[in-house]
């Protein structure tokens, strides 16, 4: 009777699991251009985004507004800030439940490496703010020209149809 409770609560299960270890993964002291208290930000952004980019949680596998749409054109911003990250034609199909990019704008993210939950994964964060956008994941033989997998959340990314050269 209780795996079969568990397995009707998938969601339930993951955002517990993912939320109560992710307050173990080591915080950085990195300073940042755009540097905002901790209250502004939770004005700023609504709850579910609050969660992902300033404590670094992860949005559920296919719930992002990103993950099945493939413009051709633009670019991706960080939604905290919008900082230019990715170009549209760099975002590929990965079928992994998060939306997929084989490489971001030169300068715009950081990587942090990442042993939280007993792997090792490279973070990666917005250069303007700090913000967490998800992970890098490389040598996956993915049919992409850097060999990497960037792993980001929906909720980290707002889209621009034109790319705009004031940043």
């Amino acid at each position: 009777m209780r795996r079969v409770f568990l397995k009707s609560v998938p969601a339930l299960q993951y955002r517990c699991f993912h939320t109560r270890f992710v307050q173990k993964q080591q915080s950085t002291n990195m300073k940042y251009p755009l540097d905002k208290p901790d209250e502004e930000w939770r004005k700023e952004l609504d709850p579910e985004q609050y969660r992902v980019i300033r404590k670094k949680g992860t949005e559920l596998p296919g719930a992002g507004k990103f993950t099945n749409a493939f413009p051709e054109k633009g670019v991706f911003v960080c939604a905290a800030c919008k900082e230019l990250l990715y170009k549209a034609d760099t975002k590929f199909e990965s079928h992994c439940g998060w939306p997929a990019f084989y490489e971001n704008l030169p300068g715009k993210v950081n990587r942090i490496e990442d042993d939280s939950f007993g792997m090792q994964r490279t973070e990666v964060v917005c250069s303007n703010c700090g913000g967490h956008l998800g992970h890098i994941f490389k040598g996956e033989g993915y049919p992409v020209p850097t060999n990497e997998r960037h792993c980001i959340n929906s909720v980290s990314l707002d889209f621009h149809k034109e790319e705009t050269n004031n940043k």
